[in-house]
């Protein structure tokens, strides 16, 4: 994991390197974008004695933002957001689907929040996939972002995520989750 990120802070700044370009992006419109990262996890489950306390390294891909700009500093943003995690020799995935809204504080950071559907289920790779295995609930989710290269209408970007969540599991049983993310963002405008 800590080769990853090496490599990943190593391409940024490279790309960034020789940037002069003082004038700011033109922020108008459509906006996409997504980010590529990883982080940590911790997953509570709330029937046991003692919980089901565990946090693990995961991988964050992808994170996917969609929406329009109100004006140059403000975008109103359908986002996806998540992180696999491992669960009896399982792989699956906690994510979230949220309508947020962004705001440029200043020319290159950018803060964003957002709350709406949390979904938990199985990696899409799994053998033994059954539709139990699929939980519901909600997810809080709060952003934050550097832009290290503006070129006309792509940004690249450092950002951080916290998410945290619930989602309903059979029997009442609440499975709670809290996401810390770090990621490179690739955004269109």
């Amino acid at each position: 994991m800590k080769n990853i990120l090496i490599i990943i802070f190593t391409f940024c700044a490279l790309l960034s390197y020789g940037q002069n370009d003082t004038k700011p992006i033109d922020r108008n419109g459509f906006v996409i974008g997504f980010g590529i990262g990883g982080g940590v996890i911790s997953i509570s489950d709330s029937d046991q004695a003692v919980p089901f306390d565990d946090a693990q390294a995961g991988g964050s891909f992808p994170n996917l933002k969609v929406g329009w700009m109100v004006n140059d500093r403000l975008a109103i943003l359908a986002t996806y957001a998540g992180m696999g995690y491992e669960l009896e020799d399982k792989d699956r995935s906690f994510d979230a689907l949220m309508p947020s809204v962004q705001y440029w504080v200043k020319d290159r950071w950018w803060i964003n929040a957002g709350a709406g559907l949390a979904m938990d289920f199985p990696a899409f790779y799994e053998d033994s996939i059954e539709e139990e295995d699929w939980n519901f609930g909600g997810a809080v989710a709060f952003s934050t972002g550097y832009e290290l290269v503006q070129k006309k209408s792509f940004v690249l970007d450092l950002q951080t995520q916290l998410q945290m969540g619930w989602a309903r599991l059979d029997n009442d049983i609440d499975r709670e989750v809290v996401v810390l993310s770090f990621e490179v963002g690739f955004n269109w405008f």
